[in-house]
């Protein structure tokens, strides 16, 4: 039988789908996924959100764990988050962000760390992404890592260029650190693409003493050569 919790989270989520769709009767919208008119988000294309977990191995032997695609329905709903600030979205995305952390497995008594947004990228959309996720998702994610200097925009950038980009780009957050020190970590992230951001926060995280046991997104770009991992 689920959990009283559960039950709660299931109706909350329940009722946030009706506000969402009374809304859009009033003020007009598209189907993030296929542009169908009226609704935030079609029946259809919540079922292509339904996780389908997958993991790959990162540079270092952590553990990414993706719930979904970056290609097709995901990747234009994660998109009108990002780019057209349509929140409502989060939730779904947070459905998929759940079953992505459950996916690897965190320890007793790990932390869950969002990777940081750029200033510039916080400034723009006036929210931040991951952590947005991961409450929408039901955890509480503690903002252990900070942006440390300005980075270019990644989007068009090879994997060399992008680990380049993000180097030395982080900072741990000195009060933070010392309220959880000794616990393991898990990084939380949007999407997955060559991992270079997921990498320079292990390694900001493991130059501050703290062990990195995992890493979730939402998301992971598919694989065009071998060395995939499921």
């Amino acid at each position: 039988m689920p959990s009283p919790s559960f039950r709660s989270a299931t109706l909350a989520a329940a009722v946030r789908t009706s506000l969402a769709d009374a809304l859009a009767l009033v003020l007009p919208v598209e189907c993030a996924g296929c542009d169908l008119e009226d609704v935030a988000l079609c029946e259809g294309c919540r079922g292509a959100l339904a996780p389908r977990a997958t993991r790959r191995r990162l540079d270092d032997g952590v553990w990414a764990h993706s719930a979904l695609v970056f290609e097709g329905v995901p990747a234009r709903v994660i998109r009108c988050l990002k780019e057209d600030g349509r929140t409502g979205l989060a939730s779904p995305l947070g459905r998929a962000l759940r079953a992505a952390v459950r996916a690897a497995g965190p320890p007793e008594g790990a932390v869950l760390v969002p990777v940081p947004s750029s200033r510039a990228a916080f400034r723009r959309r006036g929210f931040a992404v991951t952590p947005l996720l991961l409450h929408r998702a039901g955890f509480r994610g503690i903002p252990l890592l900070a942006p440390h200097r300005v980075t270019a925009d990644q989007r068009g950038l090879d994997r060399e260029a992008r680990a380049a980009n993000v180097s030395g780009s982080m900072r741990v957050r000195a009060r933070h650190a010392e309220a959880v020190r000794g616990r393991p970590v898990v990084i939380v992230d949007d999407v997955l693409t060559t991992g270079a951001t997921l990498l320079e926060a292990a390694r900001t995280l493991r130059s501050a003493g703290f062990t990195v046991v995992a890493a979730a997104t939402v998301a992971a770009t598919p694989r065009r050569t071998s060395g995939t991992h499921r």
